[in-house]
């Protein structure tokens, strides 16, 4: 009997079948007790040495994309593409939701498509910490620290997001300003935004300037048209704000835009300044200020570690790369 005989006496496509003796959890209750049934009267034993055989010879690594409006990511998957095009590997790319389990469909693909590492995009260590054990192929996560979960089969190349938010708010009290709003994601998980925004509450206690999270924090998604209306709920909230941190560019490009379109100007009546240094920055009038993210850097120590996690059988690495100031003409001295 094979998967396809299943399949047929089943009712069920091979598809279905295939996810069921893979213990896969997209499959209704009624598929899989059907073909569980079918499995059990004939004795059926997958044929498990074709599995390896695949994972053997599959060339395959996964670069698993959180968001699908983050243009650093965008940067990053150019730069992972060009480094792996050098390689005897093949990359395939896939987005995710910045809301969705990461490590939940990084396991669907690994049942389907056998790669032979993963890079993650993006990812929230808490969603690690819940399943990530039973991924058994080298991966690293990018632009995020993991060095706290402890898995021998996960590195990290990342920025040091606490320190780079703190660095935005040191920039902008120095030149100045005391009201000052943030746009960010969710704060309350051990992920990017919450990182970010515990470098903003820093900068905020050393200089002993006091912060309303009711009124000057505004969370959006990390995208254009969520930071623009957070920007114009921000500007309803918090009277006299003279400086706005988003906690990306695409944030504070949307930002910005909100803020032109209330009839103010930047930096003239409210200045802003980003993360991450997208090539954009550089180019939308006014001139970003923003925390710029070495993303060539991570994107070819990402894909180097990687190779030697699978080549060389090495431990995880956790990689630090250093951020810099780019002042641009966002930020005015007040």
């Amino acid at each position: 009997m094979t998967i396809k005989d299943i399949a047929k006496e089943s009712g069920y496509s091979v598809s279905t079948v295939s996810r069921v003796l893979n213990n896969r959890r997209d499959v209704s209750p009624e598929a899989k007790k059907k073909i569980d049934e079918i499995v059990a009267a004939h004795n059926f034993v997958p044929n498990n040495n074709a599995k390896q055989l695949k994972q053997i010879t599959s060339k395959t690594i996964i670069a698993l994309v959180k968001g699908h409006s983050n243009m650093l990511f965008f940067n990053i998957v150019e730069e992972i593409q060009k480094t792996i095009e050098k390689s005897r590997y093949s990359l395939e790319v896939s987005y995710i939701d910045e809301d969705d389990d990461e490590v939940e469909q990084a396991s669907i693909l690994c049942r389907e498509r056998k790669p032979l590492g993963i890079l993650f995009l993006g990812g929230n260590p808490q969603m690690f910490e819940r399943g990530f054990e039973e991924i058994q192929v080298p991966s690293v996560i990018v632009t995020t620290d993991s060095s706290l979960l402890k898995f021998n089969n996960l590195s990290s190349v990342s920025t040091d997001d606490t320190l780079g938010a703190e660095c935005a708010i040191d920039y902008l009290i120095e030149n100045g300003h005391r009201n000052i709003g943030i746009i960010g994601g969710d704060k309350t998980d051990f992920n990017t935004s919450s990182q970010r925004y515990k470098g903003c509450m820093n900068s905020f206690h050393k200089n002993n300037i006091p912060f309303s999270d009711k009124t000057n924090f505004m969370r959006a998604r990390f995208a254009y048209d969520s930071a623009y209306r957070a920007m114009k709920h921000l500007l309803e909230k918090a009277d006299g704000l003279t400086a706005v941190f988003a906690m990306s560019d695409v944030m504070a490009i949307g930002a910005m835009r909100a803020i032109m379109d209330s009839g103010m100007r930047v930096p003239e009546d409210i200045s802003v300044i980003g993360f991450d240094g997208i090539d954009m920055a550089d180019y939308y009038n006014p001139k970003l200020t923003t925390i710029r993210q070495q993303y060539k850097t991570i994107a070819q120590r990402s894909v180097e570690i990687l190779f030697n996690m699978i080549d060389l059988k090495s431990s995880s690495v956790h990689e630090i790369i250093p951020f810099e100031l780019a002042c641009g003409e966002s930020v005015r001295k007040i």
